[in-house]
């Protein structure tokens, strides 16, 4: 099956080897966002809340760049360099996400790239 790479503008553009999304078929995989201001290249100042709705932001601009919203986002992934702050992710998810809600794996990790203290990947499928 062909891979076609997505791009949007208003995401920060990736810094190595790989798309910000690549549809295959009916299903679109995104690639990590972090809190990058697309339009400084820099990362968001700002507490948790803050930087889980700009890589939301990021990750909805991709979304659309593929013809889907996020009611089209059937998992989520979270990363976190501090688990402790859960709570304040989770109620930012809502804030972008309506029910039935996508499935979603939350993970500590040890750091993220730029410093940035959150990270949010999915998978879509179009209908």
């Amino acid at each position: 099956m062909p891979r076609q790479a997505i791009h949007s503008d208003q995401a920060p553009a990736a810094i190595g080897p790989y798309s910000q999304a690549t549809r295959a078929g009916d299903m679109v995989f995104f690639s990590g966002q972090v809190p990058i201001d697309p339009a400084t290249g820099q990362l968001v100042d700002g507490d948790i809340a803050a930087q889980a709705r700009r890589a939301f932001d990021n990750l909805k601009a991709v979304c659309e760049a593929a013809g889907g919203s996020f009611d089209d986002i059937v998992r989520v992934g979270l990363y976190l360099t501090d688990l402790g702050q859960f709570s304040e992710v989770n109620a930012v998810m809502a804030e972008y996400f309506s029910q039935p809600y996508p499935a979603r794996s939350t993970i500590g990790v040890s750091a993220l790239p730029r410093g940035a203290a959150f990270e949010v990947d999915a998978v879509m499928v179009l209908r």
